[in-house]
């Protein structure tokens, strides 16, 4: 061969290749290429280990393990000075800020959820902030060229009711092909139960938990709040949203309003529809915490998020188009496997990098925003993230537990936990870490607390005796069984080493009452319109629902939906019917009975006995209603000083890492603020002090209610806008000292005033009374006559009953530890036993 022949030869071929790529031959030869792969992921049936079993796939295994082991917790993020860090409390406050937040967004969005509704109101009332309903601003900022990326669980629809096929869908048919915004919002869910195309990684058990939010690489969103129904709230917890004066005034509307102690979630892709009657029931309050990060922590938070859609990408969508790789500033070349880039052969979307300008023209760049010292950690394994199992959450809780000097303080969904091996199917073991507080602070005669927050019902059971409840009192079974019930309880371990324990551990829930606005004008109203007030709660629904949302699929919003616009003219001819009668029944007039009266709970609220009733006092008592006050948030607070917020739950399902994907943050304050620990001056950390005495000061009723105009509480914005008001006054200095014999004594006797006013006019379970199921069919009989969260005595005096709900303060009561104590609150069975068992822990 001549010189050079081999070159031109080598020019030829390339040629021809290039010329092959334009052609159909080509593109068969990619599918096919693409096929095998797929056929190929059946063989993980038999390799449990594929990610992990190849040279390059062993090196990042090894290079994340060194980068996890060089940081406190075993955590991927490190330790991280100078983050401002906003806490809130409740919906109202942290929706409004997520509101103001998203609006302000220039370049991206990353948020990852447990379940996003796209019609979540982030504003209230709806029916006055239509604009600001989630949907409509993602959709805003998509017309304006920011790039929304969403990952949601995809939950297993038989078990769960939150429809992401529906978030997906909903958001991707918000900017249609060939309108403004198209292709700027991409929802990716997972994890994938198509056996066809992921055989070997089925996952049906566990759930990406987390929820978050990165906007712009400037700020993050962090703690317990999904995007989603049922979530948003206020300080007073109100149960009742029916407006006499006009459905417009709603707070909760279509699914939004609910009580999972009544009836679940049904149907959420049709959000107005809503099977519990306004009119009828109270709602399920709920009581949440999360954060706004400013800093160097936010560059983690984004980085859990890259690692994670880049694993779905590689996992789920890697020959799909429209779902492109995202690399990442700092985790590139060498470095990108770190956050899971793959570069295959043949490689379908694009490879775009992130933050779309400069890191460094990031605020937190150049220098410290604030005096939190912070570190992100989180629950992620094979599954999840396709890394080795990380659980530097449980591995933070345990060490700011132990190290716990004066008092430990946890509101948490649950409390699952074990204080050794001996105490399986538990295993993670912050329970130990309690014993080891408790027991050092006994035997050196320090006054010690632990007080534990969680729901009186952790999961969303109708009747406790049902069959259908099997599954929440296996979860009760196993808390109580934590806490007190058997010899590796952590109140035995704490006696068997001669300290009494109560003396250090005390365990609460929350409770909230209200009155429905029920009157007998707004019966008269239903009886001569032949309408009832839950179908224009459908009607107000469907009204500020908005185009675009019926059967919507990823590219059309079906705005010719017949069938849907049919069911609108119904609806609304309902509502102009009942309309038309409200004068014939006298509601033309101002209604002087107010639609709620959650607020004389709390501080200057008023007394029950003195609001006003637009109707006969006795038929007020059918309208009084209680319900737990439902406990989400999962948080510690640890002396003051430091704090634990996220998405983790005090389980095995969330600690061990395992099993759901969690992601939370640990922060203390390095601005120190005069302060008194157990009438001592104390030095504490500001950013724990203050929100532990604002917390403290809801429950207690020492704070007044909300406003629903949130635009002038600096609570209700962005860490950039304003830091908290931490609302000084008597109250605020009066709960300064957690350890207080002065304060020990309100909470106590809030308490148990409070239990005891619940259990007299609601007879509220569960209860310390109950302690077989004989006896709980003593003290709430089944009966008809009996509805849910109302009164239970039918004759008791209307003005014995509002003299009674005057006592109650704030929303403490006690746990009922006694409860179901000498019966098998979780027989084993098909449900319970030892294949299922991990499902509840």
């Amino acid at each position: 061969m001549a010189p050079g022949e081999d070159k031109e030869d080598s020019r030829m071929f390339s040629g021809l290749r290039d010329r092959l790529k334009a052609t159909n031959l080509y593109d068969a030869k990619i599918g096919a290429i693409h096929l095998k792969n797929k056929v190929g992921k059946f063989g993980n049936i038999i390799n449990s280990n594929h990610r992990h079993d190849e040279e390059h796939e062993r090196l990042t295994d090894e290079k994340r393990t060194r980068i996890a082991e060089s940081h406190r917790f075993g955590s991927f993020a490190p330790e991280r000075d100078g983050n401002k860090i906003k806490w809130y409390v409740d919906g109202q406050d942290y929706f409004y800020a997520v509101s103001v937040a998203l609006e302000k967004a220039k370049e991206t969005i990353y948020i990852e959820d447990w379940w996003l509704s796209p019609e979540l109101f982030l504003r209230r009332p709806p029916y006055y902030n239509q604009e600001w309903r989630l949907d409509q601003v993602l959709k805003r900022r998509a017309e304006a060229g920011v790039k929304i990326y969403v990952i949601v669980y995809k939950e297993v629809a038989q078990a769960l009711s939150c429809n992401s096929a529906h978030t997906k869908h909903a958001l991707h048919a918000l900017c249609p092909k060939g309108s403004p915004g198209h292709g700027n919002i991409t929802v990716m869910r997972h994890p994938d139960h198509n056996i066809f195309e992921n055989a070997g990684d089925m996952t049906f058990y566990w759930a990406h938990h987390e929820k978050f939010i990165v906007i712009d690489y400037e700020m993050a969103f962090i703690g317990g709040l999904d995007l989603c129904f049922g979530r948003w709230d206020n300080r007073q917890h109100p149960l009742a949203d029916a407006h006499p004066a006009g459905v417009q005034n709603e707070m909760f509307p279509g699914q939004d309003f609910n009580n999972n102690r009544i009836m679940d979630f049904q149907t959420v892709d049709d959000w107005k529809s809503n099977e519990l009657s306004k009119a009828d029931y109270g709602r399920m309050p709920w009581h949440d915490v999360a954060m706004c990060v400013i800093g160097d922590c936010v560059y983690d938070i984004a980085e859990h998020f890259v690692l994670r859609w880049n694993f779905v990408k590689r996992d789920k969508y890697k020959r799909t188009p429209g779902f492109d790789w995202l690399t990442m500033t700092g985790r590139e070349g060498e470095n990108e496997d770190l956050v899971a880039v793959q570069r295959p052969k043949h490689p379908v979307g694009d490879y775009i990098h992130h933050p779309l300008s400069p890191l460094e023209n990031r605020s937190w760049a150049h220098e410290q925003q604030g005096t939190v010292h912070a570190q992100v950690v989180r629950s992620s394994c094979d599954w999840s993230s396709g890394i080795l199992t990380e659980h530097s959450i449980q591995n933070a809780y345990c060490e700011v537990i132990r190290n716990a000097q004066h008092f430990v303080y946890i509101e948490n969904q649950f409390f699952i936990t074990a204080t050794g091996e001996e105490q399986l199917p538990i295993h993670n073991t912050i329970g130990r870490a309690i014993v080891d507080a408790c027991v050092r602070a006994g035997k050196e005669g320090r006054k010690f607390r632990v007080i534990i927050l969680i729901p009186a019902v952790p999961g969303f059971a109708g009747d406790l005796r049902d069959d259908a409840a099997m599954g929440t009192r296996a979860i009760m079974d196993y808390q109580y069984k934590s806490i007190h019930r058997g010899p590796q309880s952590i109140f035995e371990q704490i006696k068997a080493q001669g300290v009494d324990p109560k003396e250090h551990v005390f365990l609460f829930n929350l409770r909230s009452y209200d009155r429905l606005n029920k009157t007998s004008a707004m019966v008269q109203q239903e009886e001569k319109s032949g309408v009832k007030y839950q179908d224009v709660q459908r009607a107000e629904a469907e009204e500020i629902m908005g185009e675009g949302i019926h059967s919507a699929t990823d590219e059309k919003p079906n705005l010719s939906d017949t069938t849907g616009n049919e069911e609108k003219e119904r609806l609304a001819d309902l509502k102009r019917k009942f309309e038309a009668q409200r004068g014939a029944v006298g509601l033309n007039e101002n209604v002087t009975s107010t639609d709620s009266i959650a607020q004389t709970a709390m501080l200057n609220g008023g007394k029950v006995s003195e609001q006003g009733w637009d109707d006969d006092p006795e038929k007020e008592k059918d309208n009084f209603v209680q319900e737990e006050l439902y406990i989400h948030g999962k948080l510690l607070i640890v002396d003051d000083r430091i704090v634990i917020c996220g998405s983790s739950n005090i389980n095995d399902r969330s600690q061990m890492g395992l099993h759901d994907s969690e992601l939370s943050i640990v922060m203390e304050d390095y601005n120190l603020m005069d302060s008194v620990m157990d009438g001592q001056p104390f030095r504490a950390g500001h950013h724990a002090a203050t929100l532990r005495r604002l917390l403290w000061r809801e429950h207690l009723g020492l704070l007044p209610a909300q406003s629903l105009d949130a635009s002038k509480d600096p609570n209700a914005q962005p860490a950039d806008v304003c830091p908290n008001d931490v609302m000084e006054g008597p109250e605020y200095e009066f709960v300064a000292d957690p350890m207080s014999d002065k304060v020990w004594d309100m909470w106590t006797g809030n308490a148990t005033t409070n239990t005891q006013i619940f259990r007299h006019l609601f007879r509220a379970d569960p209860d310390d009374n109950i302690k077989t199921f004989d006896d709980y069919e003593a003290f709430l009989p089944r009966h008809k006559k009996f509805k849910q969260g109302h009164l239970h005595d039918p004759f008791m005096p209307a003005e014995e009953v509002r003299q009674k709900l005057d006592q109650i303060r704030g929303h403490l009561v006690w746990m009922p530890l006694d409860f179901l104590c000498d019966a098998p609150m979780a027989e084993k069975g098909l449900q319970v036993n030892a294949y299922t068992e991990s499902i509840y822990t």
